[in-house]
């Protein structure tokens, strides 16, 4: 059993991977900004199957000035932390040329420097420890590019360097650092999709489907998981073929 940090872990990818991993036996510390209904009822149901463990810690990941009291926070309260899996993060659609400077680095603030900065705070105790899982949550926009979306790209694209180089840095003390790419995933975000182009993101898959939460989930399993033990430096791509 691993003491697990998932952040933006109330909703939608984060949620799903933090109840999967509740239910694979693992301590789970869910850190958002607010514990909404559907984080509070998989806690219940966590707590109910009797498996691993599901709870809550509020941050504001956007405030990078409290990332490190939060780190020692949670090393205070969970112990050793063994696996970090970097979420949170914000995503909106518009060219950029019409987009406000504020909008731009909010973007980039919680989607790439939050998560460098958080993670170089909990990696300090891993080091420590002797060995730890990092898995950091990309998007196949990082690589695939898609009209709209420039900044967002740009973030998660960050997030693949970022997760690269820092295997490098890590690998020597026994660090593993590897990314999941989620393509179109079947959430509240693509429920709102106009129903044509929801229809074409199904085309252009190979499977002709949408990848699920859940199918994130288990990647990051698998990533935090023995069978991978000499994985690092990758990104693991779930978007039911539509990159293939």
């Amino acid at each position: 059993m691993l003491s697990v940090v998932v952040t933006g872990a109330s909703r939608g990818i984060g949620l799903a991977v933090a109840q999967r991993l509740a239910c694979a036996g693992h301590e789970v510390i869910a850190v958002a900004r607010s514990a909404g209904a559907p984080l509070q009822s998989a806690i219940a149901q966590v707590t109910g199957n009797r498996s691993g463990s599901l709870r809550f810690q509020a941050a504001d990941l956007s405030d990078i000035g409290s990332l490190a009291a939060l780190a020692r926070s949670l090393r205070r309260e969970w112990g050793s932390i063994a696996a970090l899996v970097n979420n949170a993060g914000t995503g909106s659609a518009g060219l950029l040329a019409t987009m406000q400077d504020g909008e731009i680095e909010r973007m980039l603030r919680l989607n790439l420097l939050s998560p460098m900065i958080l993670t170089r705070h909990i990696v300090r105790g891993m080091m420590a420890d002797g060995g730890g899982r990092i898995v950091n949550i990309s998007s196949i926009v990082g690589f695939a590019g898609f009209k709209g979306m420039a900044a967002y790209a740009a973030s998660k694209a960050g997030m693949v360097g970022f997760t690269r180089a820092l295997a490098r840095e890590l690998g020597p003390l026994g660090i593993t650092v590897n990314a999941v790419a989620p393509g179109f995933v079947d959430t509240d975000l693509t429920r709102g999709m106009g129903e044509a182009e929801r229809a074409q993101v199904v085309r252009r898959s190979a499977l002709r489907r949408l990848a699920e939460p859940s199918d994130v989930g288990a990647a990051v399993e698998f990533l935090l998981g023995e069978g991978s033990r000499n994985i690092t430096g990758t990104v693991l791509t779930v978007d039911a073929g539509a990159t293939a």
